[in-house]
C-alpha cells in the first residue's frame, strides 16, 4: 500500500512521526487486558457516582462473557439499545472476549428502523436499560417475534439518576451478567473477526450494516494514538480526563472516546447527555483535560453565558468531528476561549479514522480543510466519472480511501460493497480535493449536492459563508425546487441570542462578496431550533422531507 512515497502529506507531518509506521492488528480484548496490566488500579470510568478502575473493568467483561457464552441465542449477536451508562463497555468487552458481533442501535430510532436492524443482523438478544421508553421500544420488538432474550440494566446502580422502570419479569438482568462466573476459558479471537456491525445512516432507503472487525477498530484506535502522541513517557506524564458527552453508540464516540481513552489509560467521564453546565463543572471541579464534540456542542459552549468566566485552564485538547465544522465556529471558540478545536474527517466505515488537522505547537492554521491522513491511511481523488483516474492536486472529485481500518463490508449486501469500491479503495461520497502539500479539503457530500441552473452547488460552502453573520448561531443549506434552475439553495437559520431577525434580501446584501451568484440562497427559513440526529449533527433530512411535503401540498 505504500507505493507513490513519500505522499505528499507526509511533508505536513512532524518529525517524530512516521506515516508508514507499521500498525498491528487486534483485538479488542487484547487492547482491554493490555490496559488493565499497565493501569490495573487507575480509574478507567466515572458515571453518576461510580468510579470503576481498569482491573474492574476487565474483570466485569469476562464475566459477562462468561453470561453471553451460556446463551446459545447470543451466538446469531447482541444488539444494544443503550444509551450512555456504564454498563455499555462491560457487554460491548464481554461481547468482544466471547467472539461475538456486536450490532449497535440508536434509541432514537424509530420503530421501523429498530425491526431493520434486528432482522438484517441477526442479533437474537437485546441488551438495554430501565428507562420507560427504552423498555417501549423492546417490548415492540420483542412481542413482534425479534427478540429472544432481553437483557435489562438498572442504571441506578451507578448512583443517584433519573428514576427507573420496572423491569419486566422476562427479563435477565444485567446485574446477573456481572456477577456471573469467569469463564475458565474464553473462545480464540483473531484480528479479521467481525465485532461490531455499526449501521451507517445513508441518505437514501433502509441503512446497511458496516462490518468493522476487530483489526479494523484496533488500528484506527493506533492511528489516533500516534497521531496524538501515542503511549510513551510523554503521554504517560499526562494523564487525561476525557469528557464523554457523545453517544456511544455512535463510531466517533466508540472509537475516539471509549476506546482510544481505555487504550491510553485515560479517565472517562461519562455522561448521560450533553449539558453545557454539566461539561462546564468537569473542567472547572474535575479538571478535565479533553473533549470530543460536534458542532452543535461547541456553538452551545462558545454561547454560554459563562463562558468568559469559566476556568478552562486544564484544557489540552478539543476536537470536533461528526458533521463538518464551520470555521467561523471553530474561529468563535477560539476567540472566547483561547482553545483551538482540532477537526478531521471521517466515516462509519473507516472506523472512524480518517484526516486530522495538524494540532501541534507551531503547526500552521488551515481553516476550512479537514488536514492530512492518518498514519497508514491512503487518500486520493478520483474522477466522477471514473472512480479509477485519480485527479491531481487541486482538481474536485470524489474521495477515495483505503488503510487497515477501512471496514470489510457491508453485512449480506456484496452489490453494494462491490459498488463502493475500486481498487482496493473505498469511494466515499464525499467531495473534495487535495491541495500541492498533501492538506485535503471537504467540498460536500456528492448526494447533498444542488445542481443549481447547470451548476454543481455545495450546501457546506454556502454554510461556511453564512456562519460569518455576527448575528447566526446554527444553519443548514438543502437544495429546493426552482422552476427556472431545476434546483436552487434554501437556507435554515437559528439566531444568537438578543440577535434581530433579517430577511433574505438582507443575507443576500451580506453574502455578496461571499458566495457566486449561482451560490446564493433563494429562500430563508429562521426558525427557533433546527432538527437533529441522534448525535446531534443537523439532520438535513427531515428538513428535506418537510420541503417534499410542503411542495406536494
Amino acid at each position: 500500500m505504500s507505493e507513490g512515497r513519500p505522499f505528499p502529506w507526509e511533508a505536513v507531518y512532524p518529525p517524530r512521526l512516521d506515516w508508514g509506521v507499521p500498525i498491528e492488528p487486534g483485538t479488542l480484548g487484547q487492547l482491554l487486558a493490555r490496559s488493565a496490566a499497565e493501569f490495573g488500579p487507575r480509574v478507567a470510568l466515572r458515571y453518576r457516582d461510580a468510579a470503576i478502575r481498569y482491573e474492574e473493568l476487565a474483570a466485569m467483561a469476562r464475566r459477562v462473557a462468561g453470561a453471553l457464552l451460556a446463551l446459545p441465542a447470543a451466538r446469531d449477536g447482541v444488539a444494544l439499545l443503550l444509551g450512555n451508562t456504564a454498563f455499555h463497555p462491560a457487554v460491548v468487552f464481554g461481547a468482544a472476549l466471547a467472539g461475538l458481533r456486536v450490532t449497535q442501535l440508536s434509541p432514537l430510532d424509530a420503530p421501523r428502523t429498530l425491526r431493520h436492524k434486528l432482522r438484517d443482523s441477526g442479533a437474537r438478544v437485546l441488551v438495554t436499560l430501565a428507562q420507560e421508553g427504552l423498555l417501549r421500544l423492546a417490548g415492540l420488538l420483542r412481542a413482534e417475534g425479534l427478540v429472544e432474550v432481553l437483557a435489562v440494566g438498572d442504571d441506578a446502580q451507578w448512583g443517584e439518576g433519573p428514576a427507573s422502570a420496572p423491569i419486566p419479569a422476562e427479563a435477565v438482568r444485567l446485574e446477573d451478567w456481572l456477577a456471573a462466573a469467569a469463564p475458565a476459558a474464553l473462545p480464540a479471537v483473531r484480528p479479521g473477526d467481525v465485532m461490531l456491525l455499526q449501521y451507517t445512516g445513508g441518505t437514501t432507503g433502509l441503512p446497511k450494516g458496516a462490518m468493522l472487525t476487530h483489526g479494523n477498530l484496533t488500528a484506527a484506535c493506533a492511528q489516533y494514538g500516534l497521531w496524538n502522541g501515542g503511549r510513551g513517557p510523554e503521554a504517560e506524564r499526562r494523564h487525561r480526563r476525557v469528557i464523554c458527552v457523545l453517544p456511544l453508540f455512535h463510531i466517533y464516540a466508540f472509537t475516539v472516546d471509549l476506546l482510544v481513552s481505555l487504550a491510553r489509560g485515560d479517565e472517562m467521564l461519562l455522561h448521560a447527555r450533553f449539558d453545557a453546565d454539566a461539561v462546564l463543572r468537569d473542567i472547572e471541579e474535575r479538571r478535565a483535560s479533553d473533549m470530543c464534540g460536534v458542532p452543535t456542542m461547541w456553538i452551545a459552549l462558545a454561547n454560554h453565558p459563562r463562558i468568559d468566566q469559566a476556568d478552562l485552564s486544564s484544557l489540552r485538547g478539543v476536537a470536533s468531528g461528526g458533521a463538518a465544522l464551520p470555521a467561523e465556529v471553530a474561529a468563535r471558540f477560539e476567540r472566547v476561549t483561547g482553545m483551538r478545536i482540532g477537526a478531521g474527517w471521517g466515516m462509519t466505515e473507516t472506523a472512524p479514522a480518517g484526516t486530522s488537522q495538524p494540532n501541534w505547537e507551531g503547526a500552521p492554521k488551515r481553516p476550512g480543510t479537514i488536514g492530512v491522513p492518518l498514519p497508514g491511511i491512503e487518500m486520493r481523488i478520483v474522477a466522477f466519472d471514473d472512480p479509477g483516474r485519480p485527479l491531481p492536486p487541486g482538481e474536485t472529485g470524489e474521495i477515495a480511501v483505503r488503510g487497515p481500518n477501512l471496514f470489510a463490508g457491508y453485512w449480506r449486501q456484496a452489490e453494494a460493497t462491490a459498488q463502493a469500491f475500486r481498487d482496493g479503495f473505498f469511494l466515499t461520497g464525499d467531495i473534495g480535493h487535495m491541495e500541492p502539500d498533501g492538506v485535503f479539503v471537504l467540498t460536500d457530500r456528492k448526494k447533498e449536492m444542488i445542481l443549481c441552473g447547470g451548476f454543481n452547488v455545495y450546501p457546506r460552502i454556502i454554510e461556511e459563508a453564512i456562519h460569518a453573520h455576527p448575528d447566526v448561531a446554527e444553519c443548514a443549506v438543502i437544495g429546493i425546487a426552482d422552476a427556472y434552475r431545476g434546483q436552487a439553495a434554501k437556507a435554515f437559520v437559528t439566531l444568537r441570542p438578543g440577535a434581530v431577525p433579517f430577511t433574505l434580501e438582507g443575507l443576500q446584501v451580506f453574502l455578496a462578496d461571499r458566495l457566486g451568484r449561482h451560490e446564493m440562497p433563494a429562500a430563508l427559513e429562521i426558525r427557533e431550533s433546527l432538527p437533529r440526529t441522534p448525535v446531534g449533527k443537523l439532520a438535513k433530512l427531515e428538513l428535506i422531507e418537510e420541503e417534499r411535503r410542503r411542495a406536494a401540498d
